[in-house]
Order: structure tokens, then C-alpha cells, then sequence
């Protein structure tokens, strides 16, 4: 077993309850953290064997990029089309954080992790 992170992915995206932040857009980050088994593909060093990054990080692509008011549901949405997708996933996280919300003050970033599975 190993744990596949893929961190820092950055998405400019118009989620937010505030119409304001539906038409302006922000910054937004995911990380991913996944457990899985890659002893076939440390073995064999062929990507046919191995989760592919590179497919993780498109369909998080293509999640992030669907409007939603809340973080809740993209990282659930997130959580949803990787597990669909990688039926090897024993176990994972996704976090989701949106830069400089708009909450009255400064404050760097608020962010949502979702886990799989639910306990």
C-alpha cells in the first residue's frame, strides 16, 4: 500500500453563495491524499498499472469547474467521479480551499475536506 498525494492544484472558478463571487471568481486549491495498492506498478514501472495522475487531476479539472455555492459539494462531487473512476482507491481525502474569502476580515483561505469512506 502507498499513499498517492497530489497537492497544490490551483483553479480559477465562481463558486460562492454570494452573487458577487459567482461573477468575479477566485482562487481555489485541491489536494488530493489516496491509498491505494502500487505494488504492480512498482514492479512493472508501467503507467497501465499504476492510478494515473494525470486522469486524477483532469477530472478534478472538470468537477472544480462546475459552479456550486458550496465547498461541501465540490469536494464531495470531487470524491464521487475518483472513486467512480479508480474502484482501486482503499481510502482518500480531498481538500478543497478557497483563497481570500469573503468573510469580513482577512483571512488567507477557508477549506472543506472530504473523506472516503465515510465513516
Amino acid at each position: 500500500m502507498a499513499i498517492i498525494h497530489i497537492e497544490g492544484m490551483e483553479f480559477y472558478a465562481y463558486h460562492g453563495c454570494f452573487r458577487e463571487e459567482q461573477l468575479v471568481g477566485n482562487k481555489f486549491l485541491v489536494d488530493l491524499r489516496i491509498e491505494t495498492d502500487v505494488e504492480k506498478a512498482a514492479l512493472s514501472d508501467n503507467l497501465n498499472d499504476a492510478l494515473n495522475y494525470q486522469l486524477a487531476y483532469n477530472l478534478v479539472k472538470e468537477q472544480i469547474m462546475i459552479e456550486s455555492k458550496l465547498l461541501e459539494n465540490v469536494a464531495k462531487r470531487i470524491m464521487n467521479v475518483l472513486t467512480e473512476r479508480f474502484p482501486e482507491i482503499i481510502d482518500a481525502s480531498v481538500k478543497v480551499s478557497k483563497m481570500n474569502p469573503p468573510l469580513g476580515g482577512k483571512v488567507e483561505k477557508v477549506s472543506v475536506e472530504y473523506f472516503y469512506p465515510v465513516e
